[in-house]
């Protein structure tokens, strides 16, 4: 059994909470902030998830031995815990089909999750209101809203918001 040797990336993780505090401080807009502080020197792995950077992008490929240890942006929100997707599910409709509306989207999230290792649920938490889950990436919260809707027809309102890096989804019926 060979181990993995400890090299770690040349820059050090942030602190918790360090990248969360720039996005909120970052009133430029531009590039998400959790991306640019995650490009390692190729190839890495990420300690927490197993995701490997190479070619430039994050995949389930196999690390290489001697792959530097950085956590992939999607851990680094999770640790951090600040989404960068809220889906927000209210109504009638949820409160009579609850367990096939969170099988739904834990389905759409997993497909997705399979071919993109940074769009991932980080939590699904009943509230006042409804049903609010949170993501790792705006991308899959604004699919998993539009699934809601194609699917099951209601009301859906987008909001985004570039200087957070962050989309609001609101689904209701």
């Amino acid at each position: 059994m060979s181990m993995k040797p400890n090299r770690s990336a040349p820059a050090p993780t942030p602190r918790p909470g360090a990248v969360a505090a720039a996005v909120r401080a970052d009133s430029g807009g531009g590039s998400d902030p959790y991306e640019a502080a995650a490009r390692p020197p190729e190839p890495a792995e990420c300690p927490q998830c197993h995701a490997t950077f190479t070619g430039g992008r994050w995949s389930w490929d196999e690390a290489p031995e001697d792959a530097y240890q950085q956590l992939c942006p999607a851990c680094q929100r999770i640790r951090d815990r600040f989404p960068a997707g809220y889906v927000t599910i209210k109504g009638a409709f949820l409160k009579e089909h609850r367990d096939e509306i969170v099988h739904f989207i834990e389905s759409h999230a997993k497909l997705g999750h399979e071919r993109r290792p940074l769009q991932r649920i980080m939590g699904m938490e009943d509230t006042r209101d409804g049903l609010e889950v949170t993501t790792t990436d705006s991308f899959l919260a604004r699919a998993i809203a539009q699934a809601l809707q194609d699917t099951y027809k209601g009301d859906l309102k987008l909001r985004y918001s570039p200087d957070e890096h962050l989309v609001r989804a609101t689904w209701k019926r």
